[in-house]
């Protein structure tokens, strides 16, 4: 899935925020983006090459698990993290029950179009998925993600998002039905791992950037201490 950005500028008297900058934000989330990103997908590769299609599909379950164990431990958003795991067992009882490696590799894409319409569709309706995922990134005070300003902010990020998520999916699966392994692995990489960094980048930024005023105006009537900004 797919993580999103973060932004707010304030810090409780209590201790309890710290201001967010680029670095901070980029460096607390994208270690686990690219674990979730890369590593069942190359154990699924490897071990597909290795023994076959159901060594494959079980080196990815035993990847995405031990990610699991990783980020609970770490204290990550419990129902992301459960519900990542329930999907690779779903995906890995489908792949061995129909014994292709098409139709494994054809749900997460398929997924992936399933979260681009509901990044679109939770944006019309004003409960953007970008913000629930940016709290992965930075623990936003709940009251703060109530906000008009924090709703525009991620409303905004949720349709770049999902635009493109959509188009991702459709390269994609047609880079799957219609050529190799190896040329669909390269469209994933391709549209995967530079553009999604391009717009994590741009997400924090956007954020930070967009989320500021707000912050400042409604911290002033909170028990918060303001405390500028660091881009």
């Amino acid at each position: 899935m797919v993580s999103g950005a973060t932004g707010t500028v304030g810090e409780r008297d209590e201790g309890g925020l710290s201001e967010p900058t680029f670095r901070g934000v980029l460096l607390t989330g994208l270690p686990g983006f690219l674990r979730e990103g890369f590593l069942p997908l190359g154990a699924f590769y490897a071990g597909l090459r290795v023994s076959g299609l159901t060594a494959g599909i079980a080196a990815a379950a035993v990847a995405s698990g031990l990610i699991y164990v990783y980020e609970r431990r770490a204290g990550r958003n419990g129902l992301l993290v459960r519900l990542s795991l329930a999907f690779v067992v779903v995906q890995s009882a489908v792949g061995l029950a129909a014994h292709s490696s098409t139709v494994y590799l054809a749900q997460p894409v398929l997924a992936n179009a399933v979260w681009g319409i509901a990044f679109l569709v939770s944006a019309g309706i004003g409960r953007p998925l970008a913000g629930a995922f940016a709290c992965a990134w930075y623990p936003f005070p709940a009251w703060f993600r109530q906000t008009e300003q924090f709703k525009r902010v991620y409303g905004v990020e949720s349709v770049v998002w999902g635009v493109y998520m959509l188009l991702r999916s459709a390269l994609r699966l047609a880079a799957l039905l219609q050529g190799s392994l190896e040329s669909f692995l390269l469209v994933v990489l391709l549209t995967g791992t530079p553009i999604m960094l391009l717009l994590v980048a741009w997400s924090i930024r956007y954020a930070i950037r967009g989320l500021t005023p707000a912050a400042a105006v409604t911290f002033t009537s909170r028990p918060l201490k303001v405390i500028g900004r660091d881009d």
